[in-house]
């Protein structure tokens, strides 16, 4: 198969010493089986039974005994600013945008399309290039796309949907409505 040390083993926020960090942007934190390089060259293979989001913090621990450090490693961001802090974090965990929440903005990918939204809301935004370490949703596992729940506490045996309709004016005397739904 391979004679790269394989991690199979995953400390969530671990206290651990570790031997070697290995930077990953917010994408590439979402892995299961995969070959990684640490920052002083050694690689090995991930291999974990299932596709887990990894975070700033975490510890790999390889075959060979040592332990990688999982950190955030700096990516493309937009840094939103303005009055009413809330209501923009509203509009962006609406379109299930993942969103890191500092105490004086909010901080999410570099997307075109939600930074024109959160403009025309009225934020301030700022391209920046950070560590991206959004929330974790509301059962605290990694990743709020796709309404995925899989294996949380949040499993409950059925299934349901909702949707939602909006319309809104717009300056060139014309209306449309949106609609969407999606199962979870």
């Amino acid at each position: 198969m391979t004679d790269l040390p394989i991690a199979q083993t995953l400390h969530r926020k671990a206290a651990h010493d570790t031997d070697a960090i290995c930077r990953l942007d917010y994408a590439a934190r979402f892995l299961r089986r995969k070959r990684l390089t640490t920052e002083d060259g050694r690689a090995f293979v991930v291999d974990l039974p299932q596709t887990t989001s990894l975070d700033d913090g975490d510890v790999l621990e390889l075959s060979d005994g040592s332990r990688v450090a999982i950190r955030a490693a700096e990516e493309a961001v937009l840094e939103v600013r303005g009055a009413n802090l809330a209501r923009l974090a509203w509009h962006i965990g609406n379109r299930h945008t993942p969103c890191q929440i500092e105490s004086d903005h909010l901080k999410i990918q570099n997307d075109p399309v939600i930074r024109h939204m959160l403009e025309h809301q009225g934020a301030e935004i700022t391209a920046a290039t950070a560590p991206f370490t959004p929330e974790g949703g509301a059962y605290g596992h990694g990743r709020t796309h796709a309404h995925e729940h899989g294996a949380t506490a949040h499993s409950h045996g059925h299934s349901h949907s909702h949707a939602h309709t909006h319309q809104h004016e717009h300056g060139h005397a014309e209306s449309h409505s949106h609609s969407h739904s999606h199962d979870h």
